[in-house]
């Protein structure tokens, strides 16, 4: 079985399929209907809901959708809903959006109270753009958010001391104290939850087929949009290899199940790509989404692909005990396709550092600016002699080809030349023969070649500008 909090009665869950989403076990089987399903796929934020995790003595909040949290990922964990909020008298933050008059018709204010109380736990200054990050994952179609931002000013002059931190330490102490691993087995169905890479590896020689999940940002959307099953699953998030980061002198790793709201500071120090991983979807989804995952589903799309192309990373590969190391380069084989062997997966990236010779920009193009999906991701490294002549260059795309993939001739086309106009103008002819983009619902395949192009152009004028040769001095 799984056990878990909710709000401060411990639950014990079995019998239930490995599918089950925490949405569906909250208003189905409990009738804890104040969480909304909207849209079944993790965009609009009507569902969130809070996970609390043991943090040293204390608490981290997470806001997360519960329509793509599949029921495993509560365990050992304390799941917080809107109707636990008010004791005697109304929440702070529900007071807050009533003051300010933040509901019309309510149908997404749960989660936006949800969302908004766990950005007023957060250690992080309680300013208006951290609010619109929290935000950024919650659609409202009534207010114009005038009075939800009017909200969140109210809430941040309020301070975080309510009943919940009072309670935190006997809280924590409450989850430490529950079963490290835990299982959901019906029927033929099982669901497992270890917590050390030898028991995934026993786990994956006696289930081969089983599917694993870490964030399930990807694979829950296999149950809530295409209506499957999952006969065996294996939750990764509780093994701590796998959540591991290390900052070494010359690279950094990261263990392939860490979310990316845990990597934000470390991916920091690349530029450009807090920029990219703030539009990384929402905060919801980067609670829960993992680097590796967006690896090794092996999508066009992903947006930190292009960026580990171009940074010349490598993944360590583990089956059955053994290691090897494979460069991202050539990890893609095909359209959600790779050179993962049956029982093999990723468990940790190592992105090399850049040398003070490196320039490196990452841009994101997509409809929205927030919880988009990329129409093109481009990542560009060059590496600098000392006139400033180009000696290497790493381009890559996403959104532009079956998988995310280098621009061999476009790099061929800077190297071993200053980068200038006349070295762009080349490099965008280069990129019109590297790839072959198609038309979809997000772009046409003639905006997705010109826009590449022009992301070379704009590398051009941000790094030769005299604001350029100041940041860089």
């Amino acid at each position: 079985m799984i056990q878990f909090l909710l709000d401060d009665e411990l639950h014990e869950v079995d019998g239930l399929p490995p599918e089950t989403s925490l949405l569906d076990y909250l208003r189905g089987h409990l009738g804890r209907v104040g969480s909304k399903e909207g849209c079944a796929s993790g965009d609009c934020g009507a569902c969130t809901v809070v996970l609390a995790e043991p943090d040293g003595a204390g608490l981290r909040y997470r806001a997360v959708n519960s329509c793509i949290t599949l029921l495993g990922a509560a365990h050992g964990r304390q799941v917080l809903t809107v109707e636990h909020l008010a004791g005697e008298t109304l929440h702070p933050v529900q007071q807050a959006m009533v003051d300010c008059h933040g509901s019309q018709c309510g149908f997404c204010t749960p989660g936006i109270v949800m969302s908004l109380f766990a950005w007023q736990h957060a250690d992080l200054p309680h300013d208006r753009e951290t609010a619109l990050t929290a935000l950024s994952g919650n659609l409202c179609r009534c207010t114009g958010y005038r009075p939800i931002l009017a909200a969140a000013e109210r809430i941040a002059c309020s301070g975080k001391s309510d009943r919940f931190t009072a309670h935190e330490r006997e809280t924590a102490a409450r989850l430490h104290a529950l079963p490290g691993s835990g299982a959901l087995d019906c029927g033929d169905q099982h669901a497992f939850l270890p917590t050390s890479l030898d028991e995934l590896d026993a786990l994956l020689a006696a289930y081969p087929q089983a599917r694993l999940i870490a964030g399930g940002t990807d694979l829950a959307l296999e149950a809530t949009q295409n209506l499957q099953g999952f006969p065996q699953l294996i939750h990764l998030e509780r093994i701590a290899e796998l959540q591991r980061l290390e900052q070494h002198t010359d690279h950094l790793l990261i263990g392939a199940a860490r979310p990316y709201a845990d990597c934000l500071e470390a991916l920091s120090a690349y530029p450009t790509v807090a920029t990219l991983l703030d539009r990384l979807g929402s905060l919801q989804i980067r609670q829960r989404g993992t680097l590796g995952g967006n690896i090794a589903n092996a999508s066009p799309i992903g947006d930190m692909p292009p960026l580990l192309l171009a940074l010349d990373a490598t993944l360590l590969l583990r089956r059955a005990g053994q290691v090897r190391e494979v460069p991202i380069d050539g990890f893609f084989t095909g359209y959600r396709r790779s050179v993962l062997q049956p029982r093999e997966y990723i468990e940790a990236i190592r992105i090399p550092r850049l040398r003070d010779d490196q320039l490196l920009r990452v841009d994101k193009i997509s409809k929205r600016r927030d919880d988009d999906i990329s129409a093109v991701c481009m990542a560009l490294r060059l590496d600098l002699d000392d006139n400033g002549t180009v000696r290497d260059a790493r381009l890559a795309c996403g959104g532009m080809a079956a998988t995310p993939l280098r621009g061999r001739r476009t790099e061929a086309a800077l190297i071993g030349r200053p980068f200038d106009s006349a070295a762009v103008a080349a490099a965008q002819a280069a990129l019109a023969e590297d790839f072959q983009p198609i038309d979809d619902l997000r772009a046409s395949a003639a905006y997705r070649l010109k826009v590449a192009q022009n992301l070379l152009r704009r590398a051009l004028l941000e790094w030769t500008s005299p604001a350029a040769e100041v940041r860089h001095a």
